[in-house]
């Protein structure tokens, strides 16, 4: 069996971190979901940004725009929008087959608003009358002042990528929104059955941060970002295994799945699929750039790991307030960075766009 597949099979999806043009057109997209089991797609401004600053695919729309649509934000999403709903068209079948489980794309509110409740929902609404596709998830990031658009958008039916997930507290706070705003819809009496989240918490970064802050030669460089990950599933379990979810769940509501993001190996020292091989579970998701996707294609190994070592997790979190490492600091810290970096994407993408 294809050794994406084995992933799969084992209960994991896998999505594909990019979009372009390109990869549409070309028919690799739809290869991707034939031949590897491709179940989904995620975009940022980043990847956004590479699909419009390379080659010429949007030009000839793009001189259109510049003599029409004055709005530069807008002149990017008519752009961009068609991609995403071609997208969401090739995954269309296996959303349907699934019954909502799989088949979703992704695309992101404007980073501009991540302090920004009322924005954020204002854009995450117009975004997905515009996408008009059942398949689509806005991408809204878990900052304290998106929590509450977060458990509008959700009570509003609109499927949500929550992104910018960087620690353990930070992932109990999005579990929270989401759950509050399934709950506000079943008090509204209405159906909860097609609204589906996912949770992003971002792997590879947490080990770039902690392990610069460590020792030399500690043995715990390189397992950080898998310990809080583990940890992030056991709080995920807790919060949404037993009773508390329960009437939600009669109701027909489905919890957020946990996806595991940027999870490219960033240090060469490293496994290539490090992080696509230790977190796989069933009921999860892992988002996979190009690179990473080549690499566990060619030689990677598909098991069931994600529960294992969690007493190991535990103990490795445990040691780092002792070297003077707060992992929660180190969250927020790495979500500020990673806003600023989607907000000069975002800004270069206006610039192409001008």
């Amino acid at each position: 069996m294809n050794r994406l597949r084995q992933i799969r099979a084992l209960g994991q999806q896998v999505w594909l971190d990019n979009i372009s043009r390109n990869l549409l057109a070309s028919g690799q997209l739809a290869a991707m979901i034939a031949d590897d089991g491709l179940a989904g797609v995620t975009s940022n401004p980043v990847i956004l940004f590479n699909a419009l600053s390379k080659g010429t695919d949007y030009q000839a729309d793009l001189g259109t725009l510049r003599a029409t649509e004055p709005s530069l934000e807008r002149r990017f999403e008519r752009l961009a929008i068609p991609d995403i709903q071609a997208a969401c068209d090739l995954f269309a079948p296996l959303y349907g087959e699934t019954g909502g489980e799989m088949g979703y794309v992704s695309f992101e509110v404007s980073p501009h608003l991540a302090q920004d409740t009322a924005g954020t929902v204002a854009a995450a609404q117009r975004l997905w009358s515009e996408i008009d596709r059942p398949n689509v998830m806005i991408k809204i990031p878990a900052t304290p002042a998106c929590l509450p658009a977060i458990e509008q958008t959700l009570a509003a039916g609109i499927n949500v990528n929550v992104t910018m997930i960087f620690s353990v507290q930070q992932a109990r706070a999005v579990f929270v929104a989401c759950q509050r705003g399934l709950a506000t819809r079943l008090m509204r009496g209405l159906p909860l059955a097609q609204v589906r989240s996912v949770a992003s918490v971002f792997v590879s970064r947490t080990d770039t941060a902690v392990d610069a802050r460590l020792p030399e030669g500690s043995s715990l460089r390189g397992t950080i970002a898998l310990a809080s990950a583990r940890t992030c599933y056991a709080t995920w379990v807790a919060h949404y295994g037993g009773d508390g979810f329960g009437a939600l769940r009669a109701a027909g509501a489905h919890p957020p799945a946990l996806l595991w993001a940027s999870t490219g190996t960033k240090n060469p020292a490293y496994r290539d699929v490090l992080y696509v091989e230790q977190l796989i579970g069933p009921g999860t998701v892992n988002t996979i750039p190009d690179a990473t996707l080549a690499a566990f294609a060619d030689h990677g190994e598909a098991a069931l790991t994600l529960t294992q070592g969690l007493a190991a997790a535990h103990s490795a979190l445990q040691a780092l307030p002792a070297l003077g490492i707060d992992l929660e600091a180190v969250g927020v810290q790495l979500q500020t960075e990673g806003l600023a970096q989607f907000d000069q994407a975002f800004d270069k993408l206006l610039q192409v766009v001008a």
